[in-house]
């Protein structure tokens, strides 16, 4: 009895030094998320409303019944794909794998342009590169000079628009990310496999991808979570125009939640996205312990 007093009351003292981390988490990450999970059931207003009312699911149904949702949905998805899981992840190793064999002058000139896009706040990306595809910026100046035909690529293309823009601002955590885990490998394994025959695809293909893997899931994971809720970039860029064609579900949730001032259906949109996000997160975390 007293050991077990003892084990407990060990336990005890190395979990107070926690206490202070563990009431700020309850106080602003967990009493927010139960406070908005509360409103997304409500029918709450910011304007001619004296009070809200329990409305169950009527959200949640609203939702999957309205076009402009489901047309958010599919947005955001596409947005992801070609931004996060192809662009971002994709670039990010293949300067990572031509960092390795460049001089340490071209990694540093590179290493140092692409972080500079990275660390940039996400405002001020979206004004440069909204000044790259407007009508008269440079992507056009540069096809003009070409004799290449020209577009005004926020209106006709608005969605890869913006997701070569997430590209090019997100790329380098990908390419800190492969750096690191392309570094672990050895090289006798790489020396090994050139000396008997291998090209550099073949040991790309069944050298390094496979000893990295837990690095790409990783990667594709932290990337998709931050793809998901991008919303300035998007808003400086297009404000999810022309028309709806590139808004996506943080543009749609914010549209519904502050300028519809329908503070229980958007928030009831944020909670979609949390599923959606926490679905993607399931994947990558299952692929991951299959791995193991």
């Amino acid at each position: 009895m007293k050991a077990g007093r003892g084990g407990a009351r060990r336990s005890l003292t190395r979990a107070l030094p926690l206490t202070p981390s563990l009431v700020l988490l309850l106080l602003f990450l967990a009493g927010p998320i139960a406070y908005c999970a509360y409103i997304a059931f409500t029918d709450l207003q910011l304007t001619g409303q004296a009070r809200s009312s329990f409305v169950g699911f009527d959200n949640f149904t609203a939702a999957f019944r309205d076009d402009a949702f489901l047309n958010a949905v599919w947005l955001t998805l596409v947005f992801t794909v070609l931004s996060s899981l192809i662009g971002q992840n994709t670039l990010g190793l293949a300067l990572a794998a031509l960092m390795q064999r460049a001089s340490k002058t071209v990694r540093t000139v590179t290493g140092a342009v692409v972080v500079c896009a990275w660390v940039l706040p996400e405002v001020v990306a979206g004004f440069l590169l909204y000044a790259f595809f407007r009508r008269e910026g440079t992507l056009n100046a540069i096809l003009g000079w070409l004799h290449l035909p020209t577009q005004n690529w926020l209106f006709t293309l608005p969605i890869l628009a913006v997701s070569f823009a997430n590209v090019w601002r997100g790329t380098a955590f990908s390419m800190l990310v492969y750096s690191a885990a392309l570094g672990e490998i050895p090289k006798e394994i790489t020396e090994a496999a050139e000396m008997d025959g291998a090209g550099g695809w073949r040991r790309m293909w069944h050298i390094t991808l496979p000893m990295i893997r837990r690095s790409i899931g990783t990667n594709l994971m932290l990337n998709t979570l931050q793809t998901l809720s991008v919303f300035g970039l998007i808003w400086v860029m297009t404000r999810g125009g022309p028309g709806n064609r590139s808004q996506t579900l943080p543009l749609f949730m914010y549209e519904q939640a502050f300028q519809k001032s329908m503070i229980g259906y958007g928030t009831a949109v944020a909670l979609l996205l949390l599923v959606v996000g926490s679905l993607f997160s399931l994947v990558y975390m299952r692929l991951l312990r299959s791995e193991a």
